[in-house]
């Protein structure tokens, strides 16, 4: 089994490696100590089992989860204990709640050898950040650039089926994520959902328009005009 080992902190790499040296058929193959570095090493070398920690400089561990096209199997190792920790237990691999023991180190390496659920981490991810504070920023991978859009700065994100296009400081993004699922991440004091396919950020509203009986258009300060559904329109009386 090919493992890397994802920790700003050194003594958090140190415990994993020296429980790791009682496994037979495992191999460590990189160590990083921030997001932007475990993107690069996780796509370039696809380990089987990732330690993943989630605090971390410049990208945590969700960022980087965000940003994987192919994802390995997650162990995360977390000193983080609010409602992330009860799903963890749920969908993922599993999780390792700093300080862990030898025995709950080995409990987690027999359940990733088991085969795990990988495939749950879509949902945790979206589950856990919906319980957590509001975006601040936003991450969008193009080929081997990462691009960080503060919230502040986005004007308008459109639906492209399972993708969003995200209008923001006069650029557009494309981003592999369902209108749906971005909306319940984004702080709804700022985003409104106007339209099936549009959210818009309130503070970049210029002005509504009336162009036919209950029917609007939100024109936005860059100067593009959006649909407005009759729902979209209750929701933002409440700002205006």
């Amino acid at each position: 089994m090919r493992i890397m080992i994802v920790d700003d902190e050194d003594l958090a790499r140190a415990v994993i490696r020296e429980y790791l040296s009682s496994h037979t058929g495992t191999e460590i193959v990189a160590e990083c100590t921030n997001g932007f570095d475990a993107v690069r090493s996780i796509t370039e070398m696809k380990p089987d089992l990732v330690f993943l920690d989630i605090q971390m400089p410049k990208l945590n561990g969700f960022e980087v989860l965000d940003l994987l096209e192919e994802r390995p199997k997650i162990i995360f190792v977390t000193a983080y204990d609010s409602y992330a920790v009860r799903a963890f237990e749920v969908n993922a691999v599993d999780y390792l709640l700093k300080p862990f023991s030898r025995d709950r180190f080995d409990a987690a390496m027999q359940r990733a050898a088991a085969g795990g659920d990988a495939g749950g981490l879509d949902r945790l991810v979206h589950e856990t950040r919906r319980q957590g504070a509001p975006l601040e920023r936003i991450l969008v991978r193009d080929g081997t650039q990462v691009h960080v859009i503060p919230v502040g700065q986005i004007e308008h994100i459109d639906a492209q089926d399972d993708y969003v296009m995200i209008h923001a400081g006069g650029r557009k993004f494309i981003k592999l994520e369902t209108l749906a699922e971005l909306e319940g991440t984004l702080d709804p004091k700022r985003f409104v959902r106007i339209h099936r396919s549009h959210i818009l950020n309130i503070e970049k509203l210029a002005r509504l328009e009336t162009y036919a009986r209950d029917s609007r258009i939100a024109v936005c300060a860059g100067g593009a005009k959006l649909p407005v559904s009759r729902s979209g329109y209750e929701k933002l009386k409440e700002f205006l």
